[in-house]
């Protein structure tokens, strides 16, 4: 059988997500926030969740420069929240091409002293929540899921989930795991109704987690000294790989966990 010869891609569409839905939990800021303007700069409507109205009238402001933006305000800390979100979500739209799992919750502690409450807390936001986002919106990605162009969930892990040079954050480093093979059980169980799951699992960006060690020059350095690349990652950076997981470019990629490191997990 001979091989067949394709005509090459039209770029302009390969890369594009103009004019697609897509949702962020955590949009308020940090790795959220730039992902956010990512998508809006792109050509997108975006919507960002949050916990408080304040922040998301603040965020809502500085996005709208750059394009569509709503907010949904919610606690994904438990099921009234993220009910809302779902419902809020539904009056406006009736299709959902890209739902992005950001929202993220840590805790640190000894292990002597690391209590019940960092485990029921930090998975109910980082596992339960998204769980049940992909199932309460799935009507909407199955609405927009087409073989052309599927629906996309990305899942927003951390090379946390796979090193153990953890700092005392036991529950946030499991988390992250679960989430990751979460991705992966889910992308097997939607790939045939063309929606596609990634996760990202990236390293050292500054965002409200790492500020307390990112303001303090010397830790500063020794956290950029484990990066191969000796750099913060950057809004070109996350919001790049993600427009391409969108796009007709990231459209035979599902289950994968793709680390966005700097290099931190191929140094170990």
């Amino acid at each position: 059988m001979p091989i067949p010869v394709s005509a090459p891609p039209d770029l302009s569409r390969l890369f594009s997500v103009a004019g697609k839905n897509v949702l962020i939990t955590g949009g308020t800021g940090g790795l959220g926030g730039m992902l956010a303007s990512a998508f809006l700069a792109a050509g997108a409507r975006v919507w960002i969740t949050g916990r408080k109205a304040q922040a998301l009238a603040a965020a809502k402001a500085t996005l709208a420069a750059l394009g569509p933006v709503e907010t949904l305000e919610g606690d994904l800390g438990n099921s009234e929240g993220v009910k809302s979100i779902i419902a809020g979500f539904q009056a406006q739209a009736d299709q959902l091409h890209v739902l992005i799992n950001n929202a993220g919750q840590t805790w640190g502690a000894p292990l002597e002293r690391f209590p019940e409450q960092a485990w029921d807390s930090v998975q109910a936001v980082n596992v339960k929540a998204p769980f049940m986002l992909v199932q309460g919106l799935l009507p909407q990605l199955c609405a927009a899921a087409s073989d052309a162009d599927p629906a996309r969930i990305i899942n927003i892990g951390s090379v946390y989930g796979v090193t153990t040079d953890v700092q005392q954050a036991y529950s946030y480093t499991a988390s992250k795991a679960a989430i990751h093979q979460l991705t992966a059980v889910l992308a097997r169980e939607l790939a045939p109704k063309r929606i596609l799951v990634n996760a990202i699992a990236p390293g050292l960006f500054h965002t409200k987690m790492t500020n307390f060690w990112l303001e303090n020059a010397a830790l500063r350095e020794t956290m950029l000294a484990a990066v191969p690349l000796n750099r913060l990652g950057t809004v070109e950076d996350i919001g790049g790989l993600a427009l391409f997981l969108c796009s007709r470019a990231g459209a035979y990629l599902t289950g994968n966990i793709l680390p966005l490191d700097g290099g931190i997990l191929a140094a170990r």
